[in-house]
C-alpha cells in the first residue's frame, strides 16, 4: 500500500472522502469481477457492500458490459428534449413490469439526487395543475438521505449533510426518525414497537394545515444513516394520513430498489404503494450512472392538458435517457431476470442475520439491524470522535481484504445480491475480527 505523498492524486478532491487522509495512504481499485475488487498492488478485496450499494448484479457481467459496447459504437448519445431513441421506451416499460401496481410512468435521471429533486418538483407541480396551489410544503424525516442537491438536502436530516449550506429549501419540515434502540435494538427484521412514530405527521398537519402540504419523503429503510428498518406497521400508517389529507407519499428507493430487501422494491416487501418511487444505483448495476422517477399514472396524466404542442412539465436534463445508460438498464434487468436476482435477499435474509446476530456480544456492539441483504452494526462512539471507531473497523477490514462501509459509528453491509453463504460468513466474520482489534 502506498503511503508516500504522490503528487498525481492532487487534483481530485474526492467526495464524501477524508482527503488528507487516504492521499497519505491511498486505497486504489484497478479491477472488478463478481463479487471481487483487486487493488493496485494486486490484492483481491471482497466486496461486501456492492461497490455503493449499486452493483447489486456483481462486478463485470458480460450481458451488461457488451451491451453499453455496443450501444457505444450504434449510437452514443440521443438528444432528450422533443426526440427519443427505442431503448428509453424499452427500459421505461420493463422498468413498470416490476414496479407496484399504477406506478407505471417513469421519468428518466441520471442519480438518485436528480431522481429526488425531480419528485420533489412534480409533487409541487402536480398541486398546482389541479387547483391546489398552496400545497406547496415538502416534508422529510429527521436522520433521512435524499442525495445531496439543495432539494434532497432540505428534506433529508443528516446535520452533516445540510449544516455548511445555509438556509436551503424554504417551507420544508421533518418528521421524527424512527432510531429507537431503548425498545428495538437487536430486533430480528423489521422492529415491533414504532408504528406510532408515523402519528408525528398528523402533528404537522395540525400545526401547518394539510391544504400547505404537498408531499412527505421517506426511506422505506434508511440507509446512509445506518441501516434503520421501519417498524411494523410504520409504513402503512404514514399511508394512511397520507391518503386521508391529500398528501402525495414518495418512497425513496435508491438503495432498496432492485432486490435488496427481497423484492424489486421495497413498497413490495413492505405492501405499502406510494405515489412516487425514486431509484437510481441498481437501475444500471453502477455500470452507467442513472436514475428514475416511477410515477402513478393519474399523476401523470394530470400533466396531460393544454395544447398537444404544449410541454407539459419544464424540467429534465441533458443526459435523461443517455443511450448507454439505457442499454446498461436492459441489460442489467435481462441479468437479474436470468438469475433470479430480485427475490434472492429473501432466501438470504436468515443467513445473514444469524451470522450479524453473532456479533452481539462484542465489545463497543451497541445495535444490530437487517433486512434482506443490507445490515448495520452500531457501534459505541469514542468520546469527542464520533465516527472514529468504525472508520478504524472500515481500515482494518480493508487491510484483511473485505470492503465495507461506514457512516457515523455504524458499519454498513450491502453485499450484491450473487453473494454466497460462505462469503457472508467471510464478511461478517472479517468484521468481528477487526472489532475486536480497535480498541
Amino acid at each position: 500500500m502506498t503511503t508516500h505523498h504522490d503528487p498525481r492524486l492532487d487534483a481530485y478532491w474526492m467526495p464524501f472522502t477524508a482527503n488528507r487522509q487516504f492521499k497519505q495512504a491511498p486505497r486504489l481499485v484497478v479491477r472488478a469481477e463478481g463479487m471481487h475488487y483487486w487493488t493496485d498492488d494486486g490484492r483481491q478485496i471482497l466486496d461486501g457492500v456492492a461497490g455503493l450499494w449499486c452493483v447489486n448484479a456483481g462486478h463485470g457481467r458480460p450481458r451488461i458490459v457488451q451491451a453499453i459496447q455496443q450501444q457505444a459504437a450504434e449510437m452514443d448519445f440521443a438528444p432528450p428534449f422533443q426526440m427519443g431513441h427505442p431503448k428509453a421506451f424499452a427500459l421505461a416499460e420493463a422498468l413498470t413490469q416490476l414496479a407496484p401496481p399504477g406506478l407505471n410512468r417513469v421519468f428518466f435521471t441520471n442519480s438518485g439526487s436528480e431522481a429526488v429533486e425531480t419528485a420533489l418538483k412534480m409533487a409541487l407541480a402536480y398541486h398546482r395543475v389541479r387547483g391546489e396551489g398552496t400545497r406547496t410544503r415538502l416534508i422529510g424525516r429527521e436522520r433521512g438521505y435524499h442525495g445531496v442537491n439543495f432539494g434532497g438536502i432540505s428534506v433529508g436530516g443528516i446535520v452533516t449533510n445540510r449544516k455548511q449550506f445555509g438556509a436551503m429549501v424554504a417551507g420544508v419540515d421533518h418528521l421524527r426518525h424512527t432510531h429507537d434502540p431503548a425498545r428495538n435494538a437487536f430486533s430480528a427484521g423489521q422492529p415491533e414497537h414504532g408504528a406510532e412514530l408515523a402519528d408525528d405527521l398528523e402533528r404537522l398537519v395540525a400545526l401547518h394545515d394539510a391544504s400547505t402540504i404537498a408531499a412527505v419523503i421517506v426511506e422505506p429503510i434508511a440507509g446512509s444513516t445506518g441501516v434503520l428498518v421501519p417498524p411494523k406497521g410504520y409504513l402503512q400508517r404514514l399511508r394512511d394520513i397520507c391518503t386521508q389529507h391529500g398528501i402525495l407519499l414518495i418512497f425513496d428507493e435508491v438503495i432498496t430498489g432492485f432486490g435488496r430487501t427481497g423484492q424489486p422494491f421495497a413498497a413490495q416487501t413492505f405492501g405499502v404503494t406510494p405515489d412516487m418511487i425514486t431509484a437510481a444505483k441498481g437501475i444500471t448495476n453502477g455500470c452507467v450512472p442513472m436514475g428514475a422517477v416511477f410515477v402513478q399514472q393519474a399523476i401523470h396524466d394530470t400533466f396531460m392538458q393544454g395544447p398537444d404542442n404544449a410541454i407539459e412539465f419544464f424540467h429534465g436534463y441533458t443526459y435523461s435517457g443517455h443511450p448507454l445508460a439505457c442499454a446498461a438498464g436492459l441489460a442489467t434487468l435481462e441479468t437479474y431476470a436470468d438469475d433470479q436476482l430480485l427475490t434472492r435477499a429473501g432466501t438470504l435474509h436468515d443467513t445473514l442475520a444469524q451470522a450479524l446476530h453473532g456479533l452481539r456480544e462484542l465489545p463497543h456492539v451497541q445495535d444490530i439491524r437487517h433486512y434482506g441483504l443490507v445490515g448495520g452494526i452500531e457501534l459505541a462512539s469514542r468520546p469527542g470522535a464520533v465516527g472514529q471507531r468504525a472508520f478504524d473497523v472500515f481500515l482494518d477490514c480493508y487491510a484483511q481484504g473485505v470492503m465495507v462501509r461506514t457512516t457515523g459509528d455504524t458499519i454498513a453491509l450491502s453485499p450484491p445480491l450473487i453473494i454466497s453463504p460462505e462469503q457472508i460468513g467471510q464478511i461478517v466474520d472479517t468484521v468481528a475480527t477487526a472489532i475486536r482489534r480497535v480498541a
